[in-house]
């Protein structure tokens, strides 16, 4: 598939799996936050262009910088430094720092490499790790784009993170609320 057809399709799939996902949320009353770095605020647009999500979500932290994901997340220095910006560790970090910040009941946290420029050997521009949390639950990936997608621009790679991210919280509430 060419690039803009893959768009239409994560898009229009993204759609889809958002309205399930808040009306879900709506429905059971579970509360989200989001903490962004890579998607710079796409998260929280998407979630809140559904009609009536601002009955369940509290808020979003665009961290695009390391200091503000210390000051703001919590995110610790010392695993910033022994696993870099783009690493579970911190994805794990920003989702419980904004989840301990807005009260919310699931959170999510992201920080990867958008790129087109940034990527190394070893995370290469589609590095993408995403935790997702729900009460005392969590899920981290690394979507590891680049197996999957040749020649991704920043356009895609930020679009099909936001629609994983929703996946996984789809997945995680599935499992755990009951």
């Amino acid at each position: 598939m060419k690039f803009a057809e893959d768009d239409k399709l994560v898009t229009k799939t993204l759609d889809i799996v958002t309205s399930d996902v808040v009306e879900y949320m709506i429905a059971k009353g579970i509360t989200l936050s989001t903490a962004e770095s890579c998607t710079g605020g796409m998260l929280s647009q998407t979630v809140t262009s559904v009609s009536g999500a601002s009955k369940i979500f509290f808020g979003g932290v665009c961290s695009y910088s390391e200091e503000v994901k210390m000051k703001l997340l919590g995110v610790s220095a010392k695993t910033l430094e022994r696993y870099t910006v783009y690493s579970e560790q911190v994805a794990s970090q920003m989702s419980a720092g904004i989840m301990k910040l807005t009260g919310s009941d699931s959170a999510v946290g992201i920080t990867g490499i958008a790129g087109p420029g940034g990527g190394t050997a070893q995370k290469p521009v589609g590095t993408v790790y995403v935790s997702v949390r729900y009460k005392d639950f969590e899920t981290v990936r690394d979507l590891m784009l680049y197996k999957e997608y040749e020649d991704m621009d920043r356009k895609f790679i930020r679009l099909i993170t936001v629609q994983r991210a929703l996946e996984m919280l789809r997945e995680l509430l599935l499992k755990h609320e009951s």
